[in-house]
């Protein structure tokens, strides 16, 4: 899919510093750093919805241990 992004100019330069140094495009960096962020928030969401089950199931126990 096709997009146009603008970056503040020293975000552009880091980014174009860093495909230099690996010898890549800032195309590439981009789309690498997309990726692992989408990865990273998939595998946050995870974790929320654990933590949400492990606080229902046991609410009981939790506000026991609130109250001691």
């Amino acid at each position: 899919m096709a997009m146009n992004l603008r970056l503040p100019a020293e975000l552009d330069a880091k980014i174009e510093e860093l495909a230099a140094r690996r010898r890549t495009s800032k195309h590439a960096v981009i789309v690498e750093a997309a990726a692992r962020f989408a990865e990273s928030e998939s595998k946050t969401d995870r974790v929320l919805r654990i933590a949400d089950g492990i606080t229902e199931r046991y609410a009981d126990v939790l506000k026991r241990l609130e109250d001691a």
